[in-house]
């Protein structure tokens, strides 16, 4: 799993409520064994016409929000069912933080356990952020998870809180393997005296 220290990137402002995992990545597009390719299909129904051309009008469509590292969205993204694909096709797309009032409690799960990190900002603060990205023409944001802040292109700083167990697994890249292979020696240890 890769680090996640400090990203500076384009922030794209998703100002929908409720956001599911299947309006994330479609059931349809779930079949693949490998987490790669997942990125074309993320907000499938609202990036894509019928007929399968895109949306002018959806964020995630026009520049410079085609390369966004970071979302800004609404309350309660990622709720529904529980679907690993979402994160998969957010990482996909290059998407590395998410900011947002509240969050499911599976997605918020998979997207530690995948690198993705969420940012819980009061919805006055999120759309303060979404507006400031659309004024600014989508000038670059940091997000410190070293130093717990968001610096906006003005200068001005946000700070957040971050579950300290999340902040650490993220920022040494540890999934749930690695996390267990840390104590390799111990669990040899114990076997060994089992036999």
């Amino acid at each position: 799993m890769q680090k996640f220290i400090r990203l500076t990137g384009v922030a794209a402002p998703l100002a929908l409520a409720n956001i599911d995992t299947d309006m994330i990545i479609p059931a349809t597009y779930m079949k693949a064994l490998t987490r790669e390719g997942l990125g074309k299909h993320l907000f499938q129904a609202l990036r894509y016409a019928e007929d399968g051309c895109e949306r002018a009008e959806f964020i995630l469509n026009r520049p410079p929000c085609r390369d966004a590292t970071i979302l800004i969205g609404e309350r309660n993204f990622g709720c529904g069912s529980s679907r690993e694909h979402a994160v998969w096709a957010l990482a996909d797309f290059g998407i590395r933080c998410i900011i947002a009032p509240s969050f499911g409690d599976i997605f918020a799960n998979n997207a530690r356990k995948n690198g993705l990190l969420l940012i819980r900002l009061p919805a006055e603060t999120c759309a303060r952020l979404r507006g400031e990205a659309a004024r600014t023409q989508f000038a670059p944001m940091t997000v410190d998870l070293a130093e717990r802040q968001i610096s906006l292109s003005s200068g001005e700083k946000i700070g957040f809180s971050v579950d300290p167990h999340d902040r650490r697994v993220l920022m040494e890249g540890l999934d749930d393997i690695a996390r267990t292979l840390r104590y390799a020696g111990a669990i040899a240890a114990f076997e060994a005296a089992l036999s």
